[in-house]
């Protein structure tokens, strides 16, 4: 019975946190904070792997994302706000939240970029589309890892962890939102 008060309780809170974190506008003053996070977070990619500046212009477009929080205990879910650049253009905001459901423990963040390989990606991204739990998986950012990277489905997912530890065997899905500028 205790068990089962806790699963509820786990359950309440990550719903309350996914409530939370609902996608809205991004005001002036969070674009600015984030493009600021976004860009010394780049610096730091690059000093891992200048490849990946290069790797994500050869794309039609990208969206990074400086910072995620990830955690769980059973039930699992992570919020992040990125920027979201179109032939070197920045051109709005993206949000990502993510559920899961599974053996996980622990609380971590980390960095993503995610890099389009065309126009026709870029536009599904744009219009809500692109489903990233089926059809991309994320590279960990890595020195050389740009270098070999593929497109999987027009789109190339890397990973830096940043802080934190997560230990995991779950199933879930990543919705990332597109917010124009």
């Amino acid at each position: 019975m205790q068990s089962k008060t806790h699963a509820i309780g786990m359950m309440v809170l990550v719903m309350g946190l996914i409530v939370g974190c609902s996608t809205r506008s991004v005001t002036k003053e969070e674009g600015d904070t984030l493009m600021k996070s976004a860009q010394a977070s780049r610096q730091e990619w690059n000093k891992i792997d200048p490849q990946f500046e290069a790797f994500a212009k050869k794309g039609y477009g990208y969206a990074f994302f400086p910072e995620i929080t990830k955690g769980g205990l059973l039930v699992g879910g992570a919020h992040g706000r990125g920027v979201v650049y179109e032939k070197g253009q920045h051109i709005g905001y993206a949000d990502m939240t993510q559920m899961s459901a599974g053996f996980q423990a622990g609380l971590q963040d980390y960095s993503e970029l995610i890099v389009f390989e065309n126009q026709a990606a870029m536009d599904k991204f744009k219009r809500n589309e692109i489903d990233f739990s089926a059809n991309a998986s994320a590279v960990y950012a890595d020195k050389g890892a740009a270098a070999n990277a593929q497109f999987v489905d027009g789109v190339a997912v890397f990973v830096r962890p940043i802080r934190g530890a997560m230990a995991e065997a779950s199933l879930g899905g990543q919705q990332i939102t597109y917010l124009p500028k």
